[in-house]
């Protein structure tokens, strides 16, 4: 598993001071973090260790903000190999850690597809080039994704995915689906699905109802969500192993989690930051920067989502990020494809949640740090004495003004320009190295 990094400087000591250090389970309050050799030695106040005469140590000066494990993105779009011109592992490394990301889990639709050793090896590779986010592929299920022939799922995991999917094709075979879960768990690894009925959208383009019948757009009904999330959950519960469910829209699809997990089916279910944040109403006036799939819902959606995320029946919060270049999403809006980029507005988006009383920071924190390291059984999202120096510090109470020009992934594709936000990343370091200092 890829819990290293090449370009890491052994024997260097940092000393991040003066933070409100928050680490889901473990510490909610002022503290320093004592940092050697890219792992947490101590987190305390005052530290044990006198630090201040000793020339070796670099301070880092975090007053005022709050300092949490780097966060973690179970589902992020890195293009490369195949659509450089969108993103590549470079371009959305950088970008991942300009949004506090440390940890990210790139899906296999690539080309060719993330099907075999081969491509996740240069995954793997390319991210340790890149210096900056760990790199943790996601292999897909069946063979380049055509949801007919099971992937060499062994072989993918024995190169390094950390879990399996066939990302925005999904499974609708589902024989298929339960072999997958069933060799899925015989190599310890989770099985992600879009779920998503491809009858029933048949060529939608945005939720339907009554914004998609006043734009005389073709929409996707809730329905096509539903019917494979209850698939799903029937598999999960014939075959007893955990699947985990991307990108939940939907009140009912929440509504089937609730109940499924009360009934102690294995389900685990993600949102993204734009779900519970904007609603159908933002794809007015065609704006194909709003365009995603499954697609913006209802307020009544978005309430439902918040309230899963509250109550546990969501367990992470991922950022879904899709980069596409600026002439696709020019195109016609039933043309344009879908998706948008997600790693630099993700934390001040949850940190809206925090703000309206939906989440304590503690909770919004652990939706993207700690609960995801788990679910993936990933060596990362915590601050605890040992762990990897994997940080993110941030001002919480900073405002600022989206915009894209600014972003560091290749592609501009959002529909939060313009939008002013709370919560302003300032330094992220990868084992204790600074990978982006905003300061």
């Amino acid at each position: 598993m890829n819990d290293t990094l090449s370009n890491h400087t052994p024997s260097s000591i940092v000393c991040i001071q003066g933070g409100t250090v928050i680490d889901p389970g473990h510490v909610n309050g002022r503290a320093d973090v004592l940092i050697q050799d890219g792992r947490i030695v101590e987190v305390g106040y005052p530290l044990k260790h006198s630090i201040e005469q000793d020339d070796s140590v670099t301070i880092l000066d975090a007053s005022g903000w709050i300092v949490a494990p780097g966060l973690v993105d179970l589902h992020c779009h890195l293009r490369e190999p195949g659509f450089e011109y969108k993103e590549t592992i470079q371009t959305g490394s950088d970008s991942a850690v300009a949004g506090g990301f440390t940890s990210i889990c790139a899906m296999p639709n690539t080309k060719p597809v993330n099907d075999n050793a081969a491509i996740t090896q240069f995954m793997l590779t390319k991210g340790q080039e890149a210096g900056k986010a760990r790199v943790f592929p996601i292999g897909a299920i069946t063979k380049n994704s055509d949801g007919e022939e099971l992937a060499n799922i062994g072989e993918l995991v024995g190169a390094g995915c950390v879990a399996i999917s066939d990302d925005g094709r999904p499974v609708m075979n589902s024989l298929v689906m339960r072999r997958a879960l069933e060799y899925a768990k015989a190599f310890g690894v989770p099985v992600v699905d879009h779920c998503e009925d491809l009858h029933l959208t048949d060529g939608g383009c945005m939720n339907e109802g009554v914004v998609s019948t006043e734009l005389g757009m073709p929409g996707i009904p809730d329905a096509s969500e539903e019917v494979m999330v209850a698939r799903n959950l029937a598999l999960a519960d014939l075959t007893g192993v955990c699947v985990h469910l991307a990108h939940l829209s939907t009140a009912r699809s929440v509504e089937l989690v609730r109940h499924a997990k009360a009934q102690g089916l294995p389900v685990s279910a993600e949102v993204c930051p734009h779900h519970f944040s904007i609603t159908e109403e933002a794809v007015r006036g065609y704006k194909a920067n709003a365009k995603m799939n499954p697609p913006l819902r209802t307020d009544e959606d978005m309430q439902a989502l918040r309230q899963g995320l509250v109550d546990g029946t969501i367990d992470v919060i991922a950022t879904d990020h899709a980069p596409h270049a600026l002439q696709e999403k020019q195109l016609e809006f039933d043309t344009a494809p879908f998706g948008i980029v997600g790693f630099e507005t993700a934390l001040p988006l949850t940190l809206r949640l925090v703000d309206d009383g939906v989440l304590s920071m503690e909770q919004a924190l652990d939706k993207l740090t700690r609960a995801p390291a788990q679910l993936f059984h990933l060596p990362v999202g915590s601050l605890a004495p040992g762990s990897l120096a994997d940080m993110v510090i941030f001002d919480a109470k900073e405002e600022w003004v989206v915009d894209p020009e600014q972003f560091q992934s290749k592609s501009r594709n959002t529909p939060f320009g313009g939008m002013t936000v709370k919560g302003k990343v300032k330094m992220t370091l990868v084992e204790g190295r600074l990978v982006y200092d905003a300061r």
